[in-house]
């Protein structure tokens, strides 16, 4: 059978294998685990993979021996580094994991694990609660569009606290928060959860957490239990009319109409359902996986994936299945030892095998398969073929890098590229012999290659390569696998802040290139408007000449020269941003102006521009978070307003007290020693990047060495 769309005869599959294909899609689930550092992401995964059968046995963080943790230096340190990609079977259902850092210097890798994913488990702290790093990935989940469950985990540590952590996720992440479970507490201790849907509780009656029995409620949990059923039947009634009808009309709901309603609702971002457990006691796990299975959408129900095609304004859809032509996004790039560069990639639609060619629609190339592999961590297994809904690693790409969308030449389409966050500390780096040199580059390059928040550039004025990514942990890594991995040995400078310049004001400015030689001169002449845009904004240039004042193939090399101008700023050097760069006017000559010349007067009228504009240093403002016992608050707050910390709020937790607080990112280096020093080791604290401004003008001088 065969369809005829703008002249191309497109092949369609016969109706019972377009049925098998999707039945097979209804079954798959991509999910990731997110949340703050330390909430137990990998702990909860490691049990995924046990209770599945994909493992035999279950891993400790603290041991160094999970299965995602794979890296010398996240064994070594016991925290999450790089994303690792797994997947397992439950029920019939494939279910394909990525388990995610929560430090806030690799960020990076939640947010291009979310633009692939279809939905993700919130793993919150019952004892900590709704901590920094939970409130980022919430939102820029909310930003991919990305339904979610969230898991309240840790529910047999002192202090834990269900019904409390729920409150606050209403009041903080702003959405639709249902339990679906109530935890079960006999003797102080966690032993099993209410199932609301059900009506019934789960306990988990081995050490081992694989003996779940199902009994009827203990009397001591009935009326709570009652409140909360009635709450779930009250906010899926607000959320769907036919469910409110069968509430109005007496008619009995059952447990098929509260799962279908709320995995309806969850899909569609209106509601986060709830359960609770404890990983690490193995308590809560497999009530876990049927959720996810039950609530977390297929590919089926995410439908349809958005583009453009030749150009930014042909739009293009391509529905998730395997009849529609090839649709995959590469979100990471990481480099095996042994095999070489292996490409993370998602398929949307379509299919591909081994030894078939595929179109880079972002770099506009061919692009050769010679592997593709399933990921277990860092275990591969080959296999022949990918199809829609799969998320594979492709082996023997060559011009494709992070972001990049592969699809069939004939029917180009470009996905929406990943937004990555900029560095906010840099240090020089360089070999410690001439040896080393070499190696040194290559190792920075593939580095780089492989974390897009980590950039390599090279200081002209100083003759230092500069390294910068988004804290000191976060380069201490990088440095720690140049010498593993690479076998370089390096020495590194004290942390610097990566300030940004910006202007005040807005100004005219010009630029003039006249050279003349013996053949040919140079011309080249601009007039910009230069004025200032808001926050995060970078460079924007726009053009707005008029009557042919400057011939159109000089244009390219005017925005040229305003970016490369843009890397230094008149001040300090530092790399200029949010500003708006509009070209209005200028001249040419008809023998002497050339793409050169053109991009020269560019650079010319920019600086110039700079200059008279109002120039500004700004710097990375932090969004710190301190957990403190009550007796030592007033020495972390004395300390903190030592710092030109802006203290937000200070609220009370049990008997501890958490202080937030915006602070410089140049005051806070070495601030984990500092803060152990004041508090004996009774203190906590989070960081991450919030915002950039304005240097204080008594911090300027010490800035540029005055």
């Amino acid at each position: 059978m065969v369809i005829t769309s703008n002249s191309k005869t497109i092949p369609v599959p016969e109706a019972s294998a377009s049925n098998q294909a999707m039945k097979e899609l209804e079954l798959i689930r991509n999910i990731g685990f997110v949340a703050h550092i330390d909430a137990g992401k990998t702990t909860t995964t490691e049990r995924l993979l046990f209770y599945t059968g994909r493992t035999y046995k279950i891993g400790a963080v603290d041991s160094g021996t999970t299965v995602t943790d794979w890296m010398v230096q996240e064994r070594e340190r016991g925290i999450t580094i790089t994303s690792a990609a797994t997947y397992c079977t439950w029920n019939h259902y494939h279910i394909n994991i990525i388990d995610t850092p929560g430090h806030i210097d690799f960020t990076v890798e939640v947010e291009r694990s979310l633009k692939v994913l279809d939905g993700v488990v919130v793993i919150f702290c019952a004892v900590g609660g709704v901590e920094p790093q939970s409130e980022t990935v919430w939102h820029q989940a909310d930003k991919y569009h990305v339904p979610k469950i969230a898991f309240i985990n840790k529910m047999d540590r002192t202090g834990a606290d269900f019904f409390s952590v729920v409150e606050e996720m209403k009041i903080k992440l702003n959405s639709l928060i249902i339990p679906l479970q109530l935890p079960i507490y006999e003797n102080e201790e966690f032993t099993g959860v209410v199932d609301l849907i059900k009506n019934q509780a789960i306990y988990f009656e081995d050490e081992m957490g694989t003996k779940v029995v199902h009994k009827d409620i203990p009397e001591h949990m009935t009326q709570p239990a009652a409140k909360y059923r009635d709450n779930l039947i009250e906010k899926l009634a607000e959320l769907d009319d036919a469910f409110m009808q069968k509430v109005i009309e007496g008619t009995k709901i059952t447990e098929k109409d509260i799962t279908t309603t709320l995995r309806k609702h969850t899909i569609a971002s209106r509601c986060v359902p709830v359960l609770c457990g404890t990983s690490l006691k193995n308590k809560g796990i497999q009530p876990l996986l049927d959720a996810i299975c039950a609530f977390l959408p297929s590919p089926n129900d995410v439908g349809t994936i958005k583009g453009f095609g030749r150009s930014e304004n042909d739009f293009q859809t391509r529905e998730m299945s395997v009849a529609s032509p090839l649709c995959a996004l590469c979100f990471k790039i990481f480099t095996d030892p042994f095999v070489g560069k292996l490409f993370y990639t998602r398929i949307y639609s379509g299919k591909i095998g081994t030894s078939s060619t595929v179109y880079n629609a972002t770099k506009r190339t061919k692009e050769k398969i010679s592997k593709i592999l399933r990921m277990h961590a860092n275990k591969q297994e080959s296999v022949t073929e990918a199809k829609a809904g799969d998320i594979v690693c492709l082996v023997g790409l060559k011009d494709t890098t992070t972001g990049d969308t592969l699809c069939d030449e004939k029917f180009p389409i470009t996905l929406e590229a990943i937004k990555f966050p900029l560095p906010v500390v840099s240090v020089a780096i360089e070999p410690r012999t001439k040896a080393d040199q070499e190696k040194l580059f290559v190792g920075l390059k593939k580095l780089e290659e492989e974390d897009p928040s980590f950039k390599v550039a090279y200081n002209r004025e100083t003759g230092q390569n500069i390294i910068s990514g988004m804290g000191q942990l976060h380069l201490e890594i990088m440095v720690d696998r140049l010498l593993r991995e690479f076998s370089v040995q390096a020495k590194i400078g004290k942390p610097q802040v990566a300030y940004k310049e910006t202007i005040t004001r807005k100004i005219e400015s010009v630029g003039k290139f006249v050279q003349q030689t013996g053949g040919h001169g140079q011309y080249g002449h601009v007039v910009f408007l230069m004025e200032p845009l808001e926050k995060g904004m970078g460079i924007v240039f726009e053009n707005k000449v008029k009557g042919g004042a400057i011939p159109k193939e000089f244009f390219a090399s005017i925005k040229e020269g305003v970016f490369e101008a843009a890397e230094s700023g008149a001040l300090g050097g530092y790399p200029v941003v949010d500003v708006r760069v509009t070209l209005l006017d200028g001249s040419y000559h008809e023998v002497d102006s050339s793409e050169l010349a053109f991009k020269i007067a560019s650079q010319y009228a920019f600086k110039d521009g700079l200059r008279k504009a109002g120039p500004v240093i700004l710097e990375p403002i932090m969004e710190l978070e301190v957990l403190v016992a009550n007796e030592y608050l007033s020495q972390v707050i004395g300390d903190l307003n030592t710092r030109r910390a802006k203290i937000s709020s200070i609220v009370e937790r049990k008997n501890l007290k958490i202080a937030r607080a915006d602070v410089a990112l140049s005051e806070v280096f070495n601030y984990a020693d500092v803060l152990r020093n004041l508090t004996q080791g009774r203190a906590s604290y989070t960081i991450e990047p919030s915002y950039y401004e304005k240097v204080p003008p008594e911090m300027l001088a010490k800035i540029l060495g005055l």
